[in-house]
């Protein structure tokens, strides 16, 4: 591989923005994006992202598993687009896998595997992901913790939240124990 190739695709990797790098690749995105990091596998140009999502260290896969039939057809490969749609946020360690469409207003719990698409208006999670509820129900079991803090400079944002009462704070239970 030539060494200038690799100098400028390290440059492009460290010193670009996420969501330019991934323009670079030739992902399609919409506006007013918020992509951390995201791990794009080969052939990120099949992967198409709408407007007003958040998508926090996640991985998309366009193909995968050809090698293990390579021996019955060694020019064996399936590929798959990805379609991301509107105001969707998927959550930290969450793999999307090959042919995936993901709705509008879509909230993807980190670390889901997502295996199947998934319709508008719905939060899901797990290892396969499944339906947990439905956007509005999840706005109604979350909104009296709402500290409404967006838009807030970091300083602002701090004081406000340190200065709030602990029952604005999310506090999850423990999980069952049976013991035998």
């Amino acid at each position: 591989m030539n060494i200038f190739y690799l100098i400028k695709y390290y440059y492009r990797y460290i010193f670009y923005s996420p969501q330019k790098y991934a323009r670079y690749l030739g992902v399609t995105i919409g506006e007013d994006n918020l992509i951390q990091k995201s791990h794009w596998r080969s052939e990120p140009y099949l992967v198409k992202i709408g407007s007003h999502c958040q998508l926090t260290n996640c991985k998309i896969h366009t193909h995968g598993g050809a090698q293990v039939v390579r021996h019955i057809d060694p020019t064996f490969d399936t590929f798959g687009r990805v379609e991301i749609g509107d105001y969707v946020y998927i959550g930290s360690d969450s793999m999307i896998m090959p042919g995936v469409t993901i709705g509008n207003h879509v909230l993807v719990a980190a670390g889901s595997v997502v295996t199947k698409s998934i319709p508008s208006g719905v939060v899901v999670g797990g290892n396969p992901a499944r339906y947990i509820c439905t956007i509005e129900e999840y706005y109604e079991r979350n909104k009296l913790y709402n500290i409404s803090t967006k838009g807030l400079s970091s300083s602002d944002k701090k004081k406000k939240l340190m200065q709030s009462p602990e029952e604005k704070f999310i506090k999850k239970s423990f999980i069952s124990i049976k013991y035998n």
